[in-house]
């Protein structure tokens, strides 16, 4: 029977032997240090974007303010257009307009003819309102003086609206000649805001009324219906975030990145006790910023979603990390009488297949969605692409040597004062010879 089964050995392929015993514990000291040289190597890639770009990473929108707007051109029966890029950013040189980002789109439309291919243009510009301060200033100033007999209590501006209280009422119909004469194009009230708008206070007797400019969106469609003559342009889509909304989104972002680092600590504190907790913090720090790092090289865009991917790949990489202490907390148990150095040694190359065989996974799977996805879900990937591998190695080279020290440092051998150095020892006696009636 025996020699039955010799015959046959299984057909299942190992990624790696079994026993295998790989010496971790010694590469310990130098992969520490290259990882604080590329730690140092993207923090300083940060204030060399500074000085390049005039900012630390390539923000879009969501943290910098300014808007995203997806235009397409079509002839006057409807049926889509694709107009020269290089024509519609000169278009926009000419009206003065700085800072604009263009970016060809195409998507499919149906129609009752079928789908269409629509190629269209992703506008990116640094402003979110269609107002300048001189506008808003003006623009006020004319409305006050002109219904000054309307015992106006208040006109302030927030983004393109004019929120405006009086004691008597001002129709859409009175104000709208008053900001076209500034070059304002006033939207419209619906039913429902002008019933609203239409009634006083019942306290106080005055009028709230709020008067809405069209955004940058339309002023943009009508320079560039201005540039092509007998194009329709269309706004298919518009998304503006005001310069103070972006700065509170970054600092968000910021403290959630923190709070994440603080709450894994707290975590594995418990959930382990305070010897794990450190070499977690710092490999989930290192991950965080060599994903941070990557992107400032690369000068890729960092939006909400980059956001979500770089916490994602903390989760994933402290997921990890806790498979690998777990394992070693086991061994501790059961090899009570190997040193710490070589229980990690063990530990890391009995979950080395299950890591390499984990990480390769959702790196695949991210790998496709970065090569064939488009917009946040690209940006998504990559940021997941860079934290599998950096989680991975963090787990092992970073997380583990931290442990291990602070192991050594506090938790093993007598303490220092009870030590008795060697030389003062004392040395057992020689044995008394035996006499020959003894033996």
């Amino acid at each position: 029977m025996a020699e039955h089964k010799a015959d046959h050995p299984h057909k299942f392929r190992y990624l790696l032997p079994p026993g295998n015993n790989f010496a971790f514990v010694a590469k310990f000291r130098i992969w520490l240090i290259i990882s604080v040289l590329l730690m140092a190597a993207s923090i300083g890639a940060l204030f060399l974007n500074k000085a390049r770009h005039g900012e630390y990473m390539n923000w879009t929108i969501d943290f910098k303010g300014g808007s995203e707007i997806i235009v397409s051109f079509r002839d006057k029966a409807g049926a889509p257009l694709k107009e020269d890029t290089a024509k519609v950013r000169e278009a926009f040189a000419k009206a003065h307009e700085e800072g604009i980002e263009l970016s060809d789109i195409s998507y499919t439309e149906s129609t009752p003819k079928g789908d269409v291919t629509v190629n269209g243009l992703l506008i990116r510009s640094p402003r979110s309102s269609a107002l300048t301060d001189p506008q808003r200033k003006k623009a006020t100033d004319d409305f006050m003086a002109k219904f000054a007999d309307h015992q106006i209590g208040k006109a302030t501006w927030s983004g393109d609206r004019l929120f405006v209280r009086t004691k008597k009422l001002v129709t859409q119909e009175e104000a709208t000649p008053v900001f076209a004469a500034d070059g304002l194009d006033l939207v419209p009230w619906n039913d429902k805001d002008a019933n609203q708008y239409s009634h006083a206070d019942e306290g106080t007797g005055e009028y709230t009324e709020v008067f809405t400019m069209h955004g940058v969106d339309k002023q943009y469609e009508k320079l560039l219906e201005t540039a092509f003559p007998g194009v329709d342009v269309h706004v298919d889509q518009a998304y503006t975030v005001g310069a103070k909304a972006g700065d509170k989104l970054r600092d968000d972002a910021a403290k959630s990145i923190v709070f994440a680092i603080f709450l894994i600590m707290l975590y594995l504190a418990f959930r382990f006790d305070i010897r794990y907790a450190p070499g977690a913090a710092f490999a989930t720090i290192h991950d965080a910023v060599m994903v941070i790092g990557v992107f400032a090289i690369t000068w890729t865009e960092v939006s909400l979603t980059s956001v979500a991917g770089l916490l994602t790949v903390m989760g994933y990489s402290v997921n990890d990390t806790v498979i690998v202490f777990d394992r070693i907390r086991e061994n501790q148990a059961k090899l009570k009488d190997k040193k710490i150095e070589r229980i990690i040694d063990i530990s890391i190359n009995e979950m080395l297949v299950r890591t390499i065989l984990t990480s390769s996974t959702v790196f695949a799977t991210t790998l496709i969605m970065n090569i064939f996805g488009t917009g946040l879900v690209k940006n998504f990937a990559f940021a997941m692409n860079i934290g599998v591998i950096v989680g991975t190695y963090s787990s092992i080279f970073l997380a583990a040597p931290i442990f291990m020290y602070i192991s050594r440092r506090w938790y093993s051998g007598p303490p220092k004062k009870r030590r008795i150095p060697v030389a003062a020892q004392p040395q057992p006696s020689a044995p008394a010879a035996s006499s020959p009636d003894e033996e």
